[in-house]
């Protein structure tokens, strides 16, 4: 038998979503928000992964590079000071170069438009910082004919007509804060030093990036989170969220915000939603049929998909041997005054399970929930099965979800850092030297975003506020917007599967107390795309679209009932 998955802790899912918080400081702010600045909310179910390892990661690479950005521009203070303000011509570069970046945006085919904006942006702003660099050297490198280092380009030194224009906008920016507009070889030699330096920073900030994916964020010494260095870290406030997210992201007790009861298993897809009269069979008196024996009956057919085929034996790799299924139910989290008040515990789950499965209910809600992890926990499907039975009426909602797999750019970053620490001295320092500018800004953003966060925190009252639902999925937040197809191949083996074994388990039920199958084979659709797809026609009168109209001509016995032989969708 093949071993089983990882746990949530250790999954693939949960060590990409932490290296995304070193890659992408959005990602890492949103996840920041969700978790660690509104105390008052919820976590949302964590399907496949572990929230509380993610926030770990994400304070610590929000440590990290606030201690960098700090040096950085440190630097560039000291770098104005020493140079006479200089050093101001290369946030023009700087600035550019940033504008690029924001108007391409995080898209990967944004609007033609965007694209050719960003396209000028970026090649001006590398023009740019080429022009600076060359005339900066060229200073750096004047014979100073006095030899007291008083001479200088500008409007008080001689120069020649190339240099004088390419430094002419350095110089004009230096006089607009303050400078006197001139610039000796001292000071461009210490422009060049400065500028080496944020390079060399820049280029240590990503060794130790690199270092990190190769030590703790490796495929292979991550699942030891004894030893991870961002499960150690101090502060109370983070270990008392760590706790509660614990606690809250595996309890079968979902607290939702009402805008989004699902948030955390994904995207909706295929959603089911059906009533059928409960006709009692001809000569045969029907017996008391309750929500949880329908629940009873489809439970063990959907059990069975963990088997493998008697063929293939025991060994056999699919993901549907380690289907999960279990009960939970949805509360909603408007009314506490506290987190603390949510009912986590197990008993006062039991009791309203007990109570919600035979309710029709609209706020709390139970569902038997069936879940398959594929591709290492990336792609996660989630199956949300409700039976109700009212007036003679038996209502079923199946209401799939399926989580994409984490974002291409996470999964990148092994390659990445791979490539970098095998190139050689001089791509390295080629790249140190074309991050400068880029560097610059992400500095003052970061530091910034510090600021503002530790203003929020401290201002924003979260930890007194009353409790909300989760907002956003951090899952969510790292998925991709689609999978390959592969991917989406074995998301549509696993719901027709789950789906094939519901229908099946409902029509027993129904056969097995009495009552007629006919009207419920008839009725049982799939809507995908907009379309609607019966499974058995035979024997049976339907029509598609919403002004269709059959009417049935035979008296054809009710359609033939599939049985248990769709074992094989599950492979």
């Amino acid at each position: 038998m093949p071993p089983p998955p990882p746990p949530p802790h250790a999954s693939e899912a949960t060590r990409l979503l932490c290296v995304g918080t070193y890659l992408d400081p959005s990602f890492r702010e949103r996840v920041l928000e969700e978790l660690h600045l509104n105390e008052q909310r919820l976590v949302a179910p964590s399907l496949g992964f572990d929230a509380a390892r993610v926030l770990a990661h994400a304070l610590r690479a929000r440590r990290i590079e606030a201690g960098w950005a700090a040096g950085i521009v440190g630097l560039w203070i000291v770098g104005l000071l020493i140079t006479d303000r200089l050093l101001a011509g290369y946030l023009v570069p700087s600035l550019l170069l940033a504008m690029g970046g924001a108007t391409h945006g995080s898209e990967e085919n944004p609007p033609l438009s965007r694209r050719v904006t960003a396209f000028f942006f970026r090649w001006l702003g590398r023009l740019m910082l080429l022009v600076f660099l060359v005339a900066t050297v060229t200073a750096a490198f004047h014979d100073d004919s006095s030899g007291d280092g008083s001479s200088g380009y500008g409007t008080s030194g001689e120069s020649s007509g190339a240099t004088q224009l390419l430094l002419m906008l350095p110089l004009a920016l230096t006089r607009m804060i303050g400078g006197d507009g001139t610039v000796t070889p001292l000071q461009a030699w210490l422009a060049l030093l400065m500028f080496v330096a944020v390079a060399l920073c820049a280029g240590a900030q990503r060794s130790r990036l690199v270092r990190s994916l190769g030590a703790e964020l490796s495929p292979r010494r991550f699942p030891d989170a004894a030893s991870d260095p961002a499960e150690r870290a101090e502060g109370e406030r983070f270990r008392r969220l760590r706790a509660r997210i614990r606690l809250e992201q595996r309890s079968p007790l979902i607290m939702y915000r009402e805008t989004r009861p699902f948030c955390g298993a994904g995207s909706a897809h295929d959603t089911w939603v059906l009533a059928v009269e409960m006709r009692p069979k001809r000569d045969e008196k029907p017996r008391p049929m309750s929500n949880r024996t329908v629940l009873d009956t489809i439970r063990p057919l959907l059990e069975g998909l963990r088997l493998p085929p008697e063929y293939a034996g025991h060994a056999v790799r699919d993901r549907l041997r380690w289907l999960e299924i279990d009960e939970c139910v949805f509360l909603p989290a408007e009314g506490l005054a506290r987190r603390e008040e949510a009912p986590y515990g197990e008993e006062a789950f039991e009791t309203h399970r007990s109570r919600a499965v035979e309710e029709g209910a609209e706020k709390r809600r139970h569902f038997l929930r069936v879940r398959v992890g594929g591709w290492e926990e990336e792609l996660v499907v989630t199956v949300y099965v409700r039976v109700h039975t009212q007036g003679r009426m038996l209502m079923l909602e199946i209401a799939p979800h399926v989580l994409m797999p984490i974002r291409s750019d996470f999964k990148e970053a092994d390659r990445t850092a791979h490539q970098f620490r095998g190139n050689s001295l001089l791509g390295k320092a080629a790249w140190a030297v074309g991050q400068v500018p880029a560097a610059s800004v992400r500095s003052v953003v970061a530091l910034a975003q510090v600021v503002a966060y530790g203003w929020r925190l401290l201002t924003g009252g979260y930890d007194s506020a009353p409790v909300d639902g989760p907002a956003v999925s951090v899952r969510e937040l790292g998925a991709a917007p689609s999978g390959s197809l592969f991917q989406r191949m074995d998301v549509d083996r696993y719901l027709r599967s789950v789906q094939d074994r519901i229908a099946h388990g409902v029509r027993t039920a129904l056969s097995e107390h009495g009552y007629q199958t006919d009207e419920f084979v008839q009725k049982v659709v799939n809507i995908s795309n907009g379309g609607v797809h019966i499974e058995s026609v035979e024997g049976s009168t339907f029509a598609v679209g919403s002004h269709a109209h059959a009417a049935s001509t035979t008296n054809g016995g009710p359609a033939p009932q599939k049985g248990s032989d769709s074992d094989e969708h599950g492979g």
